[in-house]
């Protein structure tokens, strides 16, 4: 595994020998992908290309749900590859079970055995796909590449298997097994290239998530172009200095609401009100501490353009409703609301989106 100090492969067992640390800086490792438990299993370049990339370089702030989702969609694309290891071990498993598992039964049921074991190993494979294509830890693309490889294996299956029932065995048993088993197979794989697998969960938790920063950050702290600097902390502890009273008569020509306080720090702490002469404020009163100044100095402005952004939640929905009725927001005023959310329609039609399935989104829907 490559340091992320001095750019130096460090093999396991120097790592090992050096508890975790680099041969040749000594420099700690944050993660060591053979004890890693679960399914992630990741190095320090490979965690430090996520941080990189999510902030641009260091450029961009990002909040801690952010990352959570970037991590999880790198995580997934990494271990749901699909290329010509795929083909050669289903190739390698196929001859390899008839002919061992066909031999050691042959003695018992004859010839038999051989069409019998190919059967049961591709079966097994069909198996195995079409868990791939309904499991929620995998993205949307993902079901669908296995959904094209499912139709593709149960038109080899079926080709393969009739060829050498009819030429070899001529059997109709094994011609009537192999119709169905290749049928089956294409038969699942358009159902489900159809049908929009739609939820998924996450490859790790959040509280995961939270260790893997923390033992980075304790690690990786003084380490150059690695810290979490631009990582958002809370909205809750975060604090703006006073608008200058001697401007108050200064207004914003646009302003963005929010849903989330964390949406709404994300795109202040990236100074987009600043580049688009633009208010940035939450339907929760997110920044407290100016919320009201810059209530009063909107409000003021005649030809002020809303705009409302929010997610397909149940409480993000409500947010234009929410702006044009509420007497804390603009309830009786002229200006223009615009909707600039996502809707579950546009969700239901892009079915690409990242759909958390979990029970608390669940009981939030109802």
């Amino acid at each position: 595994m490559k340091c992320i100090n001095c750019g130096r492969d460090s093999k396991l067992k120097d790592r090992t020998a050096n508890n975790g640390c680099c041969y040749y800086c000594g420099h700690q490792f944050a993660f060591e992908p053979t004890t890693m438990k679960g399914k992630a299993k990741f190095t320090d370049p490979f965690f430090a290309k996520v941080i990189s990339d999510i902030s641009a370089d260091n450029t961009l702030f990002f909040t801690i749900k952010q990352f959570h989702y970037f991590l999880d969609k790198r995580l997934k694309r990494k271990s749901s590859n699909l290329g010509c290891g795929s083909v050669f071990t289903v190739i390698f498993f196929n001859i390899w079970f008839t002919l061992f598992v066909g031999s050691f039964l042959a003695t018992a049921i004859g010839y038999i055995a051989f069409p019998l074991a190919s059967w049961t190993i591709n079966l097994l494979f069909i198996i195995g796909i079409y868990k791939q294509i309904i499991s929620e830890e995998n993205t949307y693309q993902s079901r669908k590449n296995y959904s094209i490889m499912l139709i593709l294996y149960g038109i080899s299956v079926l080709v393969i298997g009739i060829f050498f029932s009819i030429n070899l065995l001529n059997s109709f048993l094994f011609f009537s097994l192999f119709t169905l088993l290749g049928m089956g197979s294409i038969y699942l794989g358009i159902i489900n290239q159809i049908n929009r697998p739609m939820s998924q969960i996450f490859a790790v938790s959040q509280s995961q998530v939270y260790q893997w920063l923390n033992r980075w950050q304790q690690i990786n702290r003084s380490t150059i172009n690695c810290s979490l600097s631009y990582l958002l902390s809370s909205p809750n502890t975060e604090r703006f200095n006073p608008v200058n009273l001697e401007n108050n008569y200064y207004s914003f020509d646009r302003a963005i609401i929010c849903d989330k306080p964390k949406i709404a720090q994300f795109l202040i702490r990236n100074n987009f009100h600043f580049e688009n002469n633009c208010a940035v404020l939450s339907i929760d009163g997110y920044p407290q501490s100016i919320f009201n100044t810059v209530m009063e100095m909107l409000q003021r402005n005649p030809d002020l353009q809303v705009y409302g952004l929010h997610d397909a939640s149940p409480k993000g929905v409500s947010l234009i409703h929410e702006l044009r009725n509420n007497e804390q927001w603009f309830k009786d005023s002229s200006v223009n609301i615009y909707d600039l959310g996502i809707s579950p329609r546009q969700i239901l039609n892009k079915p690409k989106y990242f759909i958390l399935n979990t029970r608390e989104s669940a009981r939030e829907a109802k």
